[in-house]
Parts: structure tokens; C-alpha cells; sequence
């Protein structure tokens, strides 16, 4: 081990629990990185030091004293800005909500304290996660660590950021349509979305269509099988309770997969298609998940332009919901702006028209990849675009049409709500990660580690690190 950051999540909980490493250490060594380093990355919007450090003591205290300690104590994390964390500053990435601090926790918040992370701060989203960037008004565009003349995307663009650059060993994440896949696609990082409801997400309400799910981004799948550990707890709020699998979701990650039949598409019907990089990222994937056994044969789905538009009118009518005071909306970009007044025009036959088209194609999609054990595509249609590409035109209209290109291949899990997970299984000619997705059948997240976690074995990604992590 040459540095503390080079440990995973797991292999730091480990060593904290042998008392090998001491969550004090711990803390304190990624404070000094983040002090030195995310000036320039963009990662955070608020860094909770004090607080971290106090729990570090705590967290010491608890190891020397022998008592039972929780999955990932001592493990330090950071929380996106878009979850409530009680006394500390929480603006959902908007000059809006500039100094809004809540009195009370978001549910993942309890729970990754509970599973005994320490949290460092919040990091950058895109204003309300409505756009897969991390361009705010909070400050400059989160930039990539892989290349910081590159966008880290998002809308969990400060999680992905902080991981990549070894700002943090693992970091909370959402996703509402490919705002976990999506960064981490881009960052080299490993992105599971889990099923609709597998998470509770209290105490905020969900979105208008139930796309979105709290998760984590992390280096590795075991990592990201032992945030969904973390996660996906027993709440009395929950309405929906989806089956679990025997024992743990780290427990599925440890096991083979055996042979398994795996379905993939590069081209949606809609107007989606990959580029030469993410076409190469598809083939090498499924070129390592055949040297592993695997059956792997093309799937057709039927996917119609209407799918992206119900989808818009969904995400408009969310952001239009967003209970922004009227004094304060002018303090809004233009694209949450433009999303809003668009929201605000859907009437209700349009918004019912528009959720039956989502449900409808859900449900095609599902039952024609039901005899495959898990389905490959494209992450996105190309690797991290240019800081700026978003926005550059002015034109928040164009911004939206350029977040609707870069998301093609990912609503489509959230309408679903079946689990996905983004692996970074090949670089472009210029050291710049590309992603492939796999998607599960519903509920059945346990499949999907089992097979991340073979193709992790054979790929190897996580021994690839950037450029930001020997800084």
C-alpha cells in the first residue's frame, strides 16, 4: 500500500476494524487531499471537517473499546447535494436555495451513518440533478480527474469527481436518469443504479414518474455492493419492499456467476447511436463476457421516439414541482427556468398520456429482455465532452437537447426501474474512460454484481487510476 487512498471502500473498512488503519488517519489524510486538490476539481460545495473530525474520534473510540462496529465503520464518504443533511448547508446545486440548511436528515443520510461512514461534506450536483453536467451557479463546472479540460458530467458530478481524483474511497449518488451510470461512465468509476423502491428515499417525496434512486458511486462493484448494503435498509415508511437475495449484496458480488445469457443492443429505435469509442467499449465488453462463457446475442428493442418525449414531459412536470419561492426564481439558470415553464404548460391529460407511454414501453422492454439473465449496452454515445459543451450555445432550449443526447442510453432503466450498473471497461486513444452498462431483470441486482465483478477480475479497471491520483 503506498497511500491510505489506495485502498478500496472494503479493504478500509477492514483494516479499521483489524486496527490497522484508524479512522482518524483515515479522515484526516483525505481532508489534506481535498484541501489541496478539489480548488481545481470542483468536487465539493461544502467540506464538513469539523464535524468529520469529531467522528473520526468517536470512531476510534469505538474500535478500541471492542465493541460490535457496523459494516463500513470509519470509512469516510461524502453526501450529494441534493440529499437533506440536518445543520449542514444543503442547496440542491442552486443559487436559490443558497443558505438553506435543514433540521432534519434524508433517509440514505441515516443510513450510511448507521453503516458507520464518516461524512467529509457535500459535493456538486447540476441545479436539482436536472441535467447530466456539474455546471452550477455555485461555482465553476466540476471538471474530470481523468481530464480537467473535461466535464465529470453528472448529475452526481462532484461524487464521481471526488472518487476518481481519491478525494473519498466512495460517495453517495442519485440517479433520476443516468445521474450515477452516467459520471461514473465517465470518471472510470463504477455506477450501480438500483431497482425502483429498493432504496427508501424519505422524507422527501418522489418524482412525478418514480424514476429516481439513491445510490452510491464507487472504484469497485464490491464497494458498490456494500453501499447498496448500506442502502437498501428496512424503513416503516417503505411502501413497496422488493425481495432480497439470500444473504448479502457483498455476498453476491464474492460469487461466481456461473453461465448466464446475456442480451445486447448499441442502437436504440429512438435517434440514439454510439460513437466509435463507445462502440469499442461495447465490443470489448462483450468480447470479455464471451471468453467467460457467456451466451451473448443481439436484442432488438422497441424503443420509439415518443419514449423520449413522454420521458421530457415527466422530468418537466418534476422540475415545475420543485417548491422554489416565487421571490427567489429569477436566481434560477435557464434551464431549470425553461424546464419549469414547460412543466407548468403540461396539462393533466397530457401528463396522464405521458405516464402511459413511459409504463407502456416499460413494459415492452421488460418482457422482450425477460429470457436473458442481464442485457449489455453503451453507457452513454460517447466519452466526457468539453467543459462548457452543455452550455456554450446559451441557449437553454440547445443545453437541454445536448443533455438528451449525452443521457440516450439511460432513462430507459429509470422508466423501467430495473437495476443497471455502469462498468469503465475501455479508455479512447487519449486516456479518457468509457463505460458499458448491464441491466438486470427487475429486483434481481444480486445477478449483476456476480457478473460486474467476474469482468472486473478480467478487466481489471480498478487498478487504472487517474491522472489527479498520485497527486
Amino acid at each position: 500500500m503506498a497511500e491510505l487512498h489506495d485502498l478500496t471502500a472494503a479493504e478500509q473498512a477492514a483494516a479499521v476494524r483489524r486496527g490497522e488503519v484508524s479512522p482518524v488517519d483515515l479522515v484526516e489524510h483525505y481532508l489534506d487531499r481535498i484541501a489541496r486538490l478539489d480548488g481545481e476539481l470542483g468536487a465539493f460545495v461544502t467540506v464538513t471537517d469539523e464535524a468529520a473530525r469529531v467522528q473520526a474520534k468517536e470512531a476510534e473510540r469505538a474500535v478500541r473499546s471492542g465493541a460490535p462496529l457496523p459494516p463500513l465503520h470509519g470509512v469516510p464518504t461524502a453526501i450529494k447535494d441534493l440529499a437533506l443533511t440536518a445543520g449542514v448547508p444543503t442547496a440542491f446545486g442552486s443559487r436559490a436555495l443558497r443558505g438553506f440548511v435543514p433540521v432534519v436528515d434524508a433517509s440514505v443520510v441515516t443510513a450510511l451513518r448507521a453503516a458507520g461512514t464518516i461524512s467529509l461534506g457535500k459535493t456538486t450536483t447540476s441545479e436539482f440533478g436536472l441535467v447530466p453536467h456539474g455546471e452550477t451557479d455555485l461555482g465553476s463546472e466540476t471538471r474530470n480527474p481523468w481530464d480537467l479540460t473535461r466535464s465529470a458530467h453528472g448529475s452526481s458530478a462532484g461524487a464521481a469527481a471526488a472518487v476518481a481524483a481519491g478525494l473519498v474511497p466512495f460517495a453517495h449518488a442519485g440517479d433520476g436518469g443516468g445521474s450515477i451510470r452516467l459520471p461514473a461512465g465517465a470518471c472510470g468509476l463504477v455506477g450501480l443504479k438500483a431497482s425502483r423502491d429498493r432504496v427508501f428515499a424519505g422524507p422527501l417525496p418522489s418524482d412525478v414518474g418514480g424514476l429516481a434512486i439513491e445510490g452510491a458511486i464507487t472504484r469497485t462493484v464490491r464497494d458498490a455492493a456494500l453501499a447498496l448494503d448500506a442502502l437498501a435498509v428496512a424503513n416503516p415508511g417503505a411502501l413497496t419492499v422488493l425481495r432480497r437475495p439470500a444473504g448479502t449484496f457483498a455476498d453476491c458480488a464474492a460469487a461466481e456467476p456461473g453461465r448466464l445469457r446475456i442480451g445486447r443492443y448499441v442502437r436504440l429505435s429512438t435517434d440514439a447511436g454510439a460513437d466509435a469509442d463507445a462502440v469499442a467499449a461495447y465490443e470489448a465488453a462483450g468480447a470479455a463476457l464471451v471468453a467467460a462463457g457467456h451466451e451473448v446475442s443481439e436484442v432488438e428493442l422497441a424503443v420509439e421516439p415518443s419514449f423520449v418525449d413522454a420521458f421530457v414531459v415527466l422530468w418537466a412536470v418534476t422540475a415545475a414541482a420543485l417548491p422554489v419561492p416565487a421571490e427567489r426564481e429569477p436566481l434560477l439558470r435557464p434551464v431549470t427556468r425553461w424546464l419549469r415553464d414547460r412543466g407548468r404548460q403540461v396539462g393533466a391529460t397530457e401528463l396522464v398520456a405521458a405516464r402511459a407511454a413511459v409504463e407502456t414501453v416499460s413494459r415492452r422492454v421488460v418482457a422482450a429482455t425477460a429470457g436473458y439473465d442481464a442485457v449489455l449496452s453503451p453507457t452513454a454515445p460517447f466519452a466526457a465532452r468539453p467543459i462548457g459543451w452543455f452550455t456554450e450555445s446559451g441557449d437553454p432550449e440547445q443545453e437541454f437537447d445536448r443533455a438528451v443526447e449525452f443521457a440516450a442510453y439511460a432513462p430507459l432503466q429509470n422508466a423501467t426501474g430495473q437495476p443497471a450498473i455502469s462498468l469503465p471497461v475501455h479508455r479512447t486513444d487519449g486516456g479518457l474512460p468509457v463505460g458499458v452498462t448491464l441491466t438486470g431483470r427487475p429486483a434481481d441486482e444480486g445477478t449483476l454484481l456476480r457478473l460486474g465483478a467476474q469482468l472486473e477480475r478480467e478487466l481489471g479497471w480498478h487498478r487504472h487510476t487517474s491522472p489527479m491520483w498520485r497527486s
